[in-house]
């Protein structure tokens, strides 16, 4: 099944990973969990900034139309999915510094499995207030961080303050990779792909 371990990764994260280590999927399970996954908040967004509206200050709600949130949506999927594939092609990279194991399969588990709970806030933007949207953004980012530095030395088989190391390469490269899509997304705002508020 595809989302066989979210539950397990919130419950009991180091054993999950030593499960998901003792049975690895084939590759193509893993671009199906993060096809599926990175549905949460393209269509939670979708929902929101069209039905729902977001709620800034003491002013009316504020609603985009459907066309714009619709390209929005399809463009935060797709720049999501390429995100995670990105984070796992450096993963697999750096492996190779740190002495782990080099599977790129191993490297998509791991940034798929990582990735989730920050996919998951996504429907938070179903409450569309910005603070309730920054607190459960800070919950996921925080899990995810965790199940990065429990996971890496259990999946590339490394020790544990190897591991340290490695995973803390990975966040920094994770940044990196978030950065360069708030900056493409200021770019295209830029030249007229802005949303088209009603």
């Amino acid at each position: 099944m595809v989302l066989n371990h979210i539950w397990g990764l919130y419950t009991h994260p180091k054993s999950e990973w030593h499960t998901i280590d003792r049975s690895h999927e084939n590759i193509s399970m893993s671009i199906s969990h993060i096809l599926l996954i990175a549905l949460v908040p393209s269509v939670c967004m979708f929902y929101s900034t069209v039905f729902t509206g977001w709620s800034i200050g003491a002013g009316d709600p504020i609603y985009l139309s459907m066309e714009s949130a619709a390209a929005m949506s399809v463009a935060t999927y797709f720049a999501l999915v390429m995100g995670v594939f990105a984070l796992a092609y450096l993963a697999n990279w750096m492996s190779l510094t740190f002495g782990a194991e080099h599977n790129y399969t191993h490297s998509l588990e791991l940034a798929a499995y990582t990735a989730t709970p920050l996919f998951m806030v996504g429907f938070a933007a179903l409450y569309p207030s910005p603070w309730f949207i920054m607190m459960v953004g800070f919950v996921g980012l925080a899990w995810s961080i965790y199940l990065l530095y429990t996971g890496v030395p259990i999946l590339m088989h490394i020790p544990e303050d190897q591991g340290f190391i490695y995973a803390s390469s990975v966040v920094t490269v994770g940044l990196v990779l978030l950065v360069a899509i708030l900056a493409s997304s200021v770019i295209l705002w830029s030249i007229g792909f802005g949303p088209s508020f009603v």
